[in-house]
Order: C-alpha cells, then sequence, then structure tokens
C-alpha cells in the first residue's frame, strides 16, 4: 500500500517562498514518478511539475517554470516542491502523487496514488 503524505503548506505572502514536502512509504521511490498537482478554488486539479522515476526528466507546467522546482531525496524517500516568488494565482491545494510508468505523465487520471493535499494559500 503506498502512502504519500504531504507537509509545507501555510499562508505566505505574494513573492514569498514555500518547500512542500511529500514522505512516501514505499519501498523504493526510483520505482515512481513523482508528481505536484494543484487544484485552485472552484478550479480542476492541474500538474504543476513531475520528477521521472530515475530522476533524469522532469516537467514543470509553464505557468510555474522559473519559479518551482521538483526534486527529490532517495534516501529520504521525499520529493519536494520549492516554490519561489509566490503569487496568488498560486493559491490551491497541493497534492503529491504517484505513478509505477516509465514515462512521466501530466495528466491526473494517470496517477495512482495520491497524498491528501496540504492548502498553499498566496495573499496579496
Amino acid at each position: 500500500q503506498v502512502q504519500l503524505v504531504e507537509s509545507g503548506g501555510g499562508l505566505v505572502q505574494a513573492g514569498g517562498s514555500l518547500r512542500l514536502s511529500c514522505a512516501a512509504s514505499v519501498r523504493t521511490l526510483s520505482s515512481y514518478t513523482m508528481a505536484w498537482f494543484r487544484q485552485p478554488p472552484g478550479k480542476e486539479r492541474e500538474i504543476v511539475a513531475a520528477i521521472s522515476r530515475n530522476g533524469a526528466t522532469t516537467h514543470h507546467a509553464d505557468s510555474v517554470k522559473g519559479r518551482f522546482t521538483i526534486s527529490r531525496d532517495i534516501d529520504k524517500k521525499t520529493v519536494y516542491l520549492q516554490m519561489n516568488s509566490l503569487k496568488p494565482q498560486d493559491t490551491a491545494v497541493y497534492y503529491c502523487a504517484a505513478d509505477l510508468g516509465a514515462y512521466v505523465p501530466t495528466r491526473s487520471y494517470e496517477y495512482g496514488y495520491w497524498g491528501q493535499g496540504t492548502q498553499v494559500t498566496v495573499s496579496s
């Protein structure tokens, strides 16, 4: 049973930074493609960033490129999302997701495992 637990969300002013963490209860983190999605109020869930099983490939949504960075620590079985230069439109519930596939999916239905989410609120 794969369990994903997010942490690090909170309230921050525009221009500030947060780092989200996703602790995965898996045997080997490198067996999974990992991703961060977000769901703003009243909107659909969207991809933020993803990292391939071998860590060689990352994907960042155009809206966060240059501001957010996905990374992982294999030994700690943890995936991170460093968020800088936050904007009010980044306000959302952020979810960690995992997939056993060999490529990097960008659609939510392609991920089989999900965390409970962590709220990020950016004030103007």
